[in-house]
């Protein structure tokens, strides 16, 4: 079917086919062999489906030449018997009712459903089948599409290794990239933009989820933005390291790449000059007699090239930036495709840190790392000595490592001194002054006015009723104040409460199978008035205790009782995965709960700020956060008792973790989460339990004390 379908469209169409992209005249082909597809009254079938496609991928000129195309492609799908003749329907002049008579055992009378809206003809529900069917094809189409794009994408960006600064070479300062635009997949993100990077300034990448942060560092990483010297080395931390047998120091040490050539040189050289065993003969000797002299020379300059790049001590560094990201000794030489994918991104900034590029793009450095490789990463970024961006959720994080803010809003970029905290105050300030302006500018144009209006045609005043008009004209326009709309996370509270123990840990032991005991003896309860978070370090089983509360995972030993009544909803990464990009959100919510109403499902989308069009965009197309706001909406829809929350705000942006916490603030249920975000966790819960050898402890003091003791370890 689809080879005829493919010969009959190459026929028609011919060589205009070869200037569309393979994926559309794929999309063309199997739309026609479509057993089900309705070619209709001449062609009619055929342009519904595919008319707009064509025309707009210049395949042909216009609608009337459409039309045409249609009808020749239905009439040679019908010379190949490909259009199936409908069946003859012989209408009647009243509706048959074939049970009449029938004794009512037989035929029981039945009760007339409900129906919301107006009733469908069969045409009409054969329609919107076809659009469906279509509808999909389309977003398969352009998911695919978006890979193939990405992937050239991740292509166009250079791999960084270490490079050691020449004494002929020129080092990069100060960046300036003047009047760019970027744009993906025809919306514009940034519009005639203007940024300078003061070299050694320590830059943090602010704005809402979806402006194009991420776009905005890949873009750089390609040096795809006028005003980037070509000398300049980008390293954007963004994916994680490929898994194989390298270890995880070795990986780092990879990098180094004039380093690891050269010591492979110095081996080699060496082995030259040690006598064979057998002969008593330098391998030197055997080759011909290479000139010892020469031998010696090279390994001299290449002695003193390893001490230049500080060689020798590059692996005692690269061992140490592991170890700060909690990479134990014994880890460091475990191969790389032990490591979870987000050990493997640990590896991935180890490496970055390790090669210290021009400029280094971070992109949530901190999602995959507990409490104590942010302190130690904080630390090691206040003293980094070149230029570096980086995206983050966590206000403290940024607080402690930036110099200078970009704020990415209305396809602009704005550039602001100080930290977060300070930019807060400053776009404030400048909020109430352009305010004040504005309303200053509004009362002057209607004094203005009101004059003009008053005395319009009133002869003695026409002179001033002229001054008072060319005075509006060039009082001009101020412009208005662009204000981000307000995030929404408003978890839906439960309509029933169930009584305690809603969920209890009695002598609770738990150890994989064929490991060793993880925790052992746990004794703790939660009821609908917890509001607890867990802190440990990564790796200690944090994820595993919210699995043994949820019921996903079994006690090895001892009891966990939960309420019959008690409804959880947990939150982690994985449902954030999980999510079918292909889909758009409110297609996906319509698969997970069926039955239930478009409206209903969209307004509980809304309640998490997926809104309007963003609920019916691809999700591939959705920020980090926006995902993660619809995994929210999801688990939530059935008015939870117990949330459970794996690092929520991962991806989120800043605004959005403030909407997060005032969420949780309303939530009238119980609470208990995994974060090392102080600002989340200080505004949300008011209890820490911390995790540590086997045990869970409950924290007496707040997560700064918290923080302290391990600032202090």
């Amino acid at each position: 079917m689809a080879e005829v379908a493919s010969a009959v469209v190459h026929d028609v169409l011919g060589r205009r086919l070869d200037e569309l992209d393979l994926p559309i005249v794929d999309y063309i082909i199997n739309v026609l062999a479509d057993e089900d597809f309705d070619f209709g009254h001449d062609g009619e079938g055929v342009f519904e489906a595919l008319g707009e496609l064509l025309v707009d991928s210049g395949c042909v000129e216009d609608d009337s030449e459409c039309r045409s195309v249609c009808v020749k492609l239905s009439d040679k799908f019908g010379k190949h018997g490909l259009v199936k003749e409908k069946p003859a329907v012989r209408s009647l002049l009243a509706p048959v009712r074939m049970f009449d008579g029938m004794d009512e055992e037989v035929a029981p009378k039945k009760k007339p459903e409900p129906v919301d809206g107006p009733l469908l003809t069969e045409r009409d529900k054969m329609k919107i089948e076809r659009k469906k069917r279509k509808d999909e094809r389309n977003r398969e189409a352009q998911y695919q599409m978006h890979l193939k794009e990405m992937e050239a994408v991740r292509a166009g960006i250079p791999d960084a290794v270490v490079t050691h600064e020449n004494s002929d070479s020129a080092a990069v300062r100060d960046i300036h990239m003047e009047n760019f635009n970027i744009s993906v997949g025809g919306r514009d993100l940034i519009v005639d933009g203007c940024v300078t990077l003061s070299f050694g300034r320590h830059y943090g990448l602010v704005g809402r989820n979806g402006t194009g942060k991420t776009t905005f560092l890949r873009y750089m990483a390609m040096h795809a933005i006028d005003g980037i010297p070509k000398n300049c080395q980008i390293l954007h931390v963004e994916q994680e390291v490929v898994g194989d047998d390298t270890s995880a120091l070795q990986c780092v040490l990879n990098s180094d790449v004039e380093r690891i050539r050269l010591l492979e040189e110095e081996s080699s050289l060496l082995a030259m000059q040690n006598p064979d065993k057998d002969t008593g003969k330098t391998k030197s000797e055997q080759n011909g007699g290479v000139d010892k002299d020469s031998v010696a020379q090279r390994l001299e300059e290449i002695y003193k090239r390893l001490e230049f790049i500080d060689a020798y001590s590059a692996e005692a560094r690269a061992a140490s930036i592991l170890a700060g990201l909690s990479f134990s000794p014994e880890m460091q030489k475990r191969p790389t495709k032990a490591f979870s994918g987000g050990w493997r991104m640990r590896i991935a900034l180890a490496r970055a840190l390790f090669i210290e590029p021009d400029l280094l793009l971070l992109d949530e450095p901190t999602n995959h790392l507990d409490l104590h490789a942010v302190l130690w990463l904080e630390s090691y970024l206040v003293k980094w000595p070149k230029t570096f961006i980086v995206v983050s959720h966590a206000r403290e994080f940024l607080n402690t490592v930036v110099t200078d803010i970009l704020h990415l809003q209305g396809k602009q970029l704005h550039t602001y001194r100080g930290n977060y905290d300070t930019f807060e105050r400053t776009r404030e300030e400048q909020m109430k002054n352009k305010q004040k302006a504005i309303e200053a500018h509004e009362r002057a144009r209607s004094h203005m006015q009101s004059f003009i209006d008053k005395f319009r045609y009133n002869a003695k005043r026409a002179s001033l009723v002229q001054s008072r008009i060319k005075a509006l004209e060039r009082l001009g326009h101020v412009d208005e104040i662009i204000n981000d709309p307000d995030y929404k996370f408003e978890f839906p509270s439960p309509d029933d409460r169930p009584g305690p123990p809603i969920i209890s840990f009695s002598d609770a032991s738990f150890g994989y199978p064929g490991g060793p005991i993880l925790f052992k003896n746990l004794n703790f309860g939660i009821d609908l008035d917890s509001r607890v978070s867990m802190v440990g370090p990564n790796g200690i089983g944090k994820s595993t205790i919210l699995k043994l509360i949820s019921g996903e995972l079994q006690p090895t030993s001892g009891t966990v009782f939960r309420s019959a009544k008690v409804r959880i909803a947990v939150f982690n990464q994985h449902h954030v995965d999980g999510l079918d990009l292909s889909s758009n959100p409110l297609l996906y919510m319509m698969r997970c709960f069926p039955g239930v109403p478009e409206q209903k499902l969209r307004s509980h989308l809304g309640s998490f700020g997926i809104t309007g069009n963003l609920a019916l965009q691809p999700m591939y197309t959705l920020s980090g956060g926006q995902k993660s706001r619809v995994a929210f909406a999801k688990i939530t829809f059935k008015k939870p008792h117990i949330l459970l929350l794996d690092e929520p705000s991962n991806h989120l942006d800043l605004d959005a973790v403030e909407a997060l916490i005032q969420g949780l603030v309303l939530f009238q249920g119980g609470v208990l989460m995994v974060s090392h975000d102080e600002h989340l966790i200080s505004g949300s819960v008011d209890q820490l339990w911390v995790v540590s050898e086997g045990r869970v402890n409950p924290f007496n003091g707040t997560f700064m004390d918290y923080k302290k003791i391990l600032q202090s370890s």
